[in-house]
């Protein structure tokens, strides 16, 4: 499975932004589809993941509110809408897929496939 980030950009605190993580060479059934970040001189950390069968979504406190994953069918991609976005979530949001367990859903070593990244910055 191969992966395509895109979505980020500039905005100001407050304001709002989409990631699309689309899939290239198969589906995503039966695989979750996670979002992590990683900002300057920290680790990866998990953000967000749906199961794409079934739908079932899961979210760090840090975003839970604020950040909404969803299925997109038709493009066969999956969707991060941010809203309220603060500077701290400032960071390179990757895209994930891979089969764990709910348990593991927010370890990186969970997931095998990995889009590029794109940059989401938040100015104050």
């Amino acid at each position: 499975v191969q992966l395509q980030a895109s979505g980020g950009g500039l905005v100001q605190a407050g304001g709002s932004l989409r990631l699309s993580c689309a899939a290239s060479g198969r589906t995503f059934g039966g695989y979750a589809v996670g979002w992590f970040r990683q900002a300057p001189w920290k680790e990866r950390e998990f953000v967000a993941v749906i199961r794409w069968s079934g739908g079932s979504t899961y979210y760090a406190d840090s975003v839970r509110g604020r950040f909404t994953i969803s299925r997109d069918y038709a493009k066969n991609a999956v969707l991060l809408q941010m809203n309220s976005l603060k500077p701290e979530d400032t960071a390179v949001y990757y895209c994930a897929a891979g089969k764990p367990i709910t348990s593991t859903m927010n370890s990186p070593s969970s997931y095998s496939y990995w889009g590029q990244g794109t940059l989401v910055t938040v100015s104050s």
